[in-house]
């Protein structure tokens, strides 16, 4: 797992999205208030763990703290350990907070807001700059927890060509900071439904964590 020659490390990662919530189905901005998932949502999960190939293989499973994404973990993996990464949850959406487009249509703030493309901070909330930094912090942190399983005696056997098959359970806002960040492009061109996803390709190399690929959908 971890090529000490190279110092390098090679990573499958599954980011997947938590189910749908009341909030969700309404179009709501849903940040930091905790909400369960719908029946639907569960049916979502449920549905994905059914044709998701991947999922034996998953040594690994990250999660946001919150309880969307816990639950839509505990579904999809329920006999593994879930290492919380508090920096991936949700963007703070401040006081758009629980509201939808109907409801802010003709908000000074918020058409300023699209105006600038979504780069402004929400009002009481966080900007994209500011929540990208943080989602970054917690795949730093992630990215330590790989280097420290990879040279533990988990994987005393391994070796050092062999991909580790890892998943995050996250928020779509998440997984656009990560992949925009990592992978390139724009941070909208990473949307996702509830239950969808990426499965990316990471390369880490002593401290530098690079994106190899990203292809929408689960492989």
């Amino acid at each position: 797992v971890w090529n000490r020659a190279e110092n390098q490390m090679k990573i499958k990662c599954y980011l997947i999205r938590h189910g749908q919530t009341p909030a969700n189905r309404r179009h709501s901005y849903l940040g930091w208030t905790e909400e369960a998932l719908s029946a639907e949502g569960r049916m979502q999960i449920e549905s994905l763990k059914e044709k998701m190939t991947g999922l034996a293989q998953t040594e690994i499973v990250f999660t946001s703290p919150m309880q969307r994404c816990r639950e839509s973990a505990q579904i999809l993996f329920p006999d593994r350990e879930k290492i919380e990464i508090p920096e991936w949850k949700e963007m703070n959406f401040g006081a758009f907070e629980g509201k939808n487009y109907e409801q802010l249509n003709g908000n000074p703030q918020y058409q300023a807001w699209i105006d600038s493309n979504g780069t402004l901070p929400f009002p009481e909330g966080e900007s994209r700059a500011e929540f990208i930094d943080r989602v970054c912090a917690g795949m730093e942190n992630a990215a330590d927890y790989l280097r420290n399983y990879a040279q533990s005696n988990m994987c005393r056997d391994c070796g050092s060509d062999r991909e580790v098959t890892v998943a995050a359970v996250v928020h779509g806002g998440t997984i656009m900071a990560l992949l925009s960040h990592y992978g390139g492009g724009d941070y909208y061109d990473y949307q996702v439904e509830n239950a969808g996803g990426f499965t990316c390709r990471i390369l880490i190399a002593g401290e530098q964590i690079r994106f190899v690929t990203q292809e929408r959908g689960f492989r």
